[in-house]
């Protein structure tokens, strides 16, 4: 009998531990082993979100163009890439590991930016990229930190001063993977639209007679107007082009990491030094 009555303790107990282990599972908030809520990403030490990656890496990699000056060009001297879009890049760097110099630059084209960051070669594409409501099918985009408009690069001389002066029988010279393929076509549809895999290419092409006019942001013609002062670019803005980093469709906590990161560089003035040091001007309020 005394046997049976601590048996019975015994198995009272068990079937209180196991009960209160449950409820303690319950209140776990549904964590994986990971520290990741199910069905999103990993925020903790050793996940597998951008932001651990980046930190358990110690390295940010990043996208960018190498061949667009004032946004990202590479100096074939130095091998060194400079411009904006390189500088909010660094920043974020710094936000993330303390050293804007823990960067990794990885050179992408408007063709091959989305599929780097699809396949996880990048954490991230800082290359000039307009948010489209197309793109963001495939991927997030944290919030504007530039606004551009599309124009015309041409020679001084030239006759074309807006989209209205492609008329047929002009060529017009684009990237592939631009939006602006797109824009031409419905704003100029009587006008060839020729496109190259980047726009140093495209821009080369321009001054060896194959196009009439190459476009573009009209912050990335200011850029080949200034290597090359044979060409204008024109007054008239045709489209909006609102620049925006993108990030891994659902890694909603970098994407808010780096949107706290832009916010953070234009209430301190940095995003001001930034915008003046390759654009020659402080941003429109």
């Amino acid at each position: 009998m005394k046997a049976n009555r601590v048996w019975k303790k015994v198995t009272g107990m068990g079937l209180v531990l196991m009960l209160s282990a449950a409820a303690l599972a319950g209140c776990g908030g549904g964590k994986t082993s990971d520290g990741a809520a199910p069905g999103g990403q990993s925020t903790g030490a050793g996940g597998t979100g951008t932001l651990a990656k980046i930190k358990e890496r110690d390295k940010f990699v990043v996208g960018v163009k190498y061949d667009l000056n004032l946004f990202g060009l590479k100096d074939p001297n130095t091998g060194n890439v400079e411009g904006f879009d390189i500088d909010i890049a660094k920043a974020i760097a710094k936000k993330a590991l303390g050293d804007e110099n823990k960067i990794e630059l990885k050179e992408v084209t408007s063709k091959t930016r989305i599929p780097m960051l699809k396949n996880g070669e990048i954490d991230a594409i800082v290359a000039t990229m307009t948010i489209t409501e197309e793109r963001k099918k495939e991927v997030d985009f944290s919030d504007v930190y530039f606004l551009a408009g599309g124009a015309l690069l041409v020679k001084k001389d030239s006759n074309i001063n807006s989209v209205k002066d492609l008329v047929k029988g002009t060529k017009v010279l684009t990237a592939k993977g631009s939006t602006y393929s797109k824009s031409i076509r419905e704003k100029a549809p009587d006008s060839e639209v020729l496109e190259f895999e980047n726009y140093a290419e495209a821009f080369t092409a321009l001054k060896a007679g194959q196009g009439d006019a190459l476009t573009t942001d009209n912050a990335l013609l200011y850029g080949m107007a200034k290597q090359d002062p044979n060409y204008r670019v024109t007054d008239e803005i045709f489209t909006e082009e609102p620049y925006g980093i993108a990030i891994s469709k659902g890694d909603a906590e970098f994407v808010t990491f780096v949107n706290d990161v832009l916010k953070e560089l234009k209430e301190n003035g940095e995003y001001d030094k930034i915008y003046e040091k390759w654009i020659g001007e402080k941003p429109k309020k």
